[in-house]
């Protein structure tokens, strides 16, 4: 018997003892490979069993003619399969592989693709729903499904200057320095045109889908739902949260769920005390992102972000994009479904170079000490899994049920003198640290922060004076521990209290 792994990947292997008289039985793997990420298929091999029967007598060039000519004349567009012979167990076999498509729908002609415009899923061959084959189509035309017209959506100049404003408000808050904050520039109409978030006929701008999906989002399949899970299963729910809106908040909110939901230890040397996540944060985000930039907004569910015990689980609607499978996504080369998202967002500071997401998040799970990051196709979509492992050597502080000032913190001034050890610091204001060591935060302006943070807590808005008065300082202070605060991402914007006003993010 000969596994289906000496072929290559499983999901992707067919055997057929011979060509059955139905040849449609024979062709729908064929042209499901097509659509997918290509495959192959096995004549004389019986599937059931394993065993290696061969062709018998058949002459193996006749054969591999009439094969080529069956799939050639049934299949439109047409499939160009490489045929050959292999001797196993002193049999001779036919191996037929079809490499991904790049006309897609293939389809069988007489049939018409609505019925046969077969699609991989799971390791079976089944037809491509409605939702699918519209993908299929678009992808075959080498569009990108979110550069597209938003049909029945009138263009809004106001609305596009403000996520004009937005886009590089957010730009600038993820520069780590005045130097690469020099670098970021304005976003400007011309700009969202060339990323394709607009569209322009003669003088007059019209909207994509992408445009919709970053500022109104109608689409009501376009959020991202968290979850945290009692145990390893989804049988009992702690806490869970839906997020909706413009889908790059959906990211930073979806992120800050997972980071309060996960454990923050300390490390204590000398007298410096040190915070970390048990996870890598830059990669969490990562992963959330690449999610919501990668998924089908064709399809009707959603992106989802599951926490249990043991991992962390981001599942994504759609397969993998343009004939890609795991084991070349891992290398590094990708395929963009929404190119004009990933612009947008790589302009924002969200993800970075295309290809690149995978990679880097190996190497971050690595200098972790965690297990390799899973990466699996469940029915049409993907699942991402980070596993946790938390340091027995860690001071473990619950993010989830510490919300009350009630620990002590030594906290160092730029010279690295320690001030005040008595000082009473909120559980909740430490699991900021992070944050402010990943923005690169001194001392100084951590200890300001910290003052603000007990005068008004969480779910208080304030602006620039409610900081002066609170420090007893400058307006120019103010305006630069107020910088210091959205460089590290501690406080989010808020409306309905008038221009400029904050509150801190709950963790």
């Amino acid at each position: 018997m000969v596994e289906k792994e000496y072929f290559g990947e499983d999901k992707n292997i067919e055997y057929k003892r011979e060509i059955p008289g139905n040849h449609e039985k024979f062709l729908k793997d064929i042209i499901a490979f097509s659509n997918t990420s290509g495959g192959k298929v096995i004549v004389g091999i019986e599937d059931e069993t394993n065993i290696v029967y061969g062709i018998g007598e058949q002459n193996p060039f006749k054969l591999s003619d009439s094969i080529s000519n069956m799939i050639s004349d049934a299949c439109t567009p047409q499939i160009d399969p490489d045929i050959t012979m292999r001797t196993l167990e002193g049999k001779t076999v036919l191996e037929v592989e079809v490499v991904p498509g790049k006309f897609r729908p293939y389809y069988i002609a007489s049939k018409g693709k609505e019925t046969t415009a077969y699609i991989r899923i799971n390791g079976t061959s089944r037809p491509a729903d409605a939702r699918k084959l519209k993908e299929l189509e678009i992808e075959g035309q080498n569009l990108s499904y979110d550069k597209m017209l938003c049909i029945g959506k009138e263009y809004d100049e106001k609305k596009a200057l403000h996520l004009c404003k937005e886009m590089k408000r957010i730009a600038l808050e993820a520069c780590k320095s005045e130097d690469e904050k020099a670098e970021v520039k304005d976003m400007t109409l011309e700009k969202l045109e060339d990323f394709g978030v607009l569209s322009k006929s003669g003088k007059k701008f019209s909207v994509t889908n992408a445009f919709e999906l970053m500022t109104d989002n109608k689409n009501r399949n376009a959020k991202v739902q968290c979850a945290l899970f009692k145990g390893t299963t989804r049988d009992i729910f702690i806490d869970q949260k839906e997020f909706t809106g413009p889908i790059y908040e959906q990211v930073d909110d979806a992120y800050h769920f997972i980071l309060r939901h996960i454990n923050l230890g300390a490390e204590i040397n000398g007298v410096y005390r040190s915070e970390e996540y048990e996870l890598p944060t830059k990669a969490i985000r990562e992963m959330v992102a690449n999610a919501v930039v990668h998924r089908s907004y064709l399809d009707e569910a959603c992106v989802q972000v599951c926490i249990f015990d043991d991992r962390i689980e981001v599942l994504s609607p759609g397969m993998l994009y343009g004939g890609l499978d795991i084991a070349t996504a891992k290398m590094g080369k990708s395929r963009c479904r929404n190119e004009a998202i990933a612009e947008a967002f790589h302009y924002m500071h969200i993800i970075e170079s295309w290809g690149t997401g995978i990679p880097r998040l190996y190497n971050r799970c690595t200098e972790y000490g965690l297990s390799e990051p899973l990466f699996e196709e469940f029915g049409d979509g993907i699942k991402v899994t980070m596993f946790r492992k938390v340091s027995n050597t860690q001071e473990k502080v619950s993010n989830a049920t510490k919300n009350m000032c009630n620990t002590l913190k030594e906290v160092s001034n730029a010279a690295g003198k320690v001030i005040n050890n008595a000082q009473k610091v909120s559980n909740t204001f430490e699991k900021y640290m992070p944050l402010f060591r990943e923005a690169e935060i001194t001392d100084k302006f951590i200890k300001n922060i910290e003052q603000v943070f007990c005068a008004c807590g969480t779910g208080v808005p304030f602006g620039q004076a409610n900081v002066q008065e609170w420090l007893s300082c400058s307006k120019s202070k103010a305006t630069n521990v107020m910088n210091a605060m959205k460089a590290a991402k501690v406080i989010k914007k808020v409306t309905g209290y008038g221009s400029g006003r904050y509150e801190f993010i709950e963790l």
